[in-house]
């Protein structure tokens, strides 16, 4: 019968990926007294408690401005007034995931790096959270550097500490498909002035910023703070609508083996070879919705190889077929490879006359 529950909860997963994608979670720690319940969960403004202070229900409503569209839901966090730091929240947003993180409170001194310092910590035990902080060269795909100061709404001026949560709303309001570079801000009616050549600098610096371009303010480029690419983590890494295919997919695929693989099924090759099957389903519904291209998953021969070759054995009269069906104990070796798919943001025209 094969492994039914895996196929089923990858098929699951696979149908709402664009959903989820398109409609993600904020997370706000707001310094302040919690009303009835701590945290403040709300999809609208109706579900913002009365009692919460003018300042926090404003944070609150800004990440609800979103992209269009709102986001799922925010989850606001409340600590005291004066607690000394974010560790009771951040504890918190360990257990209760969300996609966006905005500390409003946060200062663009010091304060941020304890919460750039938690982001790196949890998206490398596998929580693939990511957070906008003002002013903070994280030099990190999970930490957005929002930098533009001066951003006037009406007759109001918030500093880029206050506006992180409006950022985190709209990026986890983005569809699946789109990107938040170019993304209006309707609401905002000017920021500090940047020429066009001074917000490319700022882009190539890993910074999100905002830019008047003569009708309105709008998102100059989707990218995050990570400026160190690696062979492995190249200049696509740099983006968050990438970041977030690419966040997405490990953790449908780690969650779904954690949860009905590992520990239920014997390590044989048929089982091996269902589990690659479920997988390529999965990604193969991703490449039909347009979020990636050229996939593929397989048994890793090369990861097989050297694990026979560790434990003593003969790989040099063995075939590729033979060791992939070659007994790993309680191990699995799969290799996946895919492309994600960018968006549109460069376009070149010349123009002969």
């Amino acid at each position: 019968m094969g492994m039914p529950s895996v196929t089923i909860t990858f098929q699951e997963k696979a149908k709402t990926a664009q959903t989820r994608m398109d409609r993600g979670i904020v997370g706000l720690v707001l310094r302040g007294a919690a009303p009835n319940a701590n945290p403040v969960i709300v999809t609208t403004r109706d579900d913002i408690p009365d009692n919460l202070s003018r300042e926090n229900r404003e944070q609150i409503e800004l990440a609800l401005l979103g992209n269009e569209k709102s986001p799922r839901k925010v989850v606001a966090y409340m600590i005291p007034q004066d607690a000394e730091n974010y560790q009771e929240a951040l504890e918190y947003f360990e257990l209760k995931r969300v996609n966006y993180l905005a500390v409003p409170t946060v200062s663009t001194d010091g304060a941020s790096q304890e919460v750039k310092a938690w982001i790196k910590k949890e998206r490398e035990e596998g929580n693939q959270v990511k957070a906008v902080l003002p002013e903070c060269e994280a030099d990190d795909e999970g930490v957005i550097n929002f930098a533009t100061a001066g951003i006037i709404c009406g007759e109001k001026e918030y500093t880029v500490e206050q506006y992180c949560a409006r950022i985190a709303g709209l990026i986890a309001a983005t569809e699946a498909k789109a990107s938040c570079t170019f993304a209006a801000l309707p609401e905002v009616d000017m920021v500090d002035k940047l020429s066009r050549s001074e917000a490319n600098k700022a882009v190539e610096a890993g910074k999100l910023i905002l830019r008047h371009d003569g009708e309105k303010v709008k998102i100059v480029r989707g990218v995050n703070s990570l400026q160190t690419t690696t062979a492995t983590k190249g200049d696509q890494f740099k983006k968050i609508k990438i970041v977030d295919i690419m966040d997405m997919i490990r953790g449908d695929i780690t969650k779904t083996i954690e949860d009905v693989y590992i520990g239920k099924y014997p390590n044989t090759y048929d089982n091996k070879c269902l589990l690659v099957s479920a997988i390529a389903d999965y990604l193969e519904t991703l490449e039909r919705e347009g979020l990636i291209e050229d996939r593929s998953v397989d048994i890793d021969a090369a990861a097989v190889k050297r694990y026979l070759v560790e434990k003593g054995e003969d790989v040099s009269v063995m075939t590729d077929d033979e060791i992939k069906k070659a007994n790993t104990a309680d191990k699995v070796f799969l290799a996946v490879s895919l492309k994600t798919v960018d968006v549109i943001e460069e376009v070149y025209i010349p123009i002969t006359v």
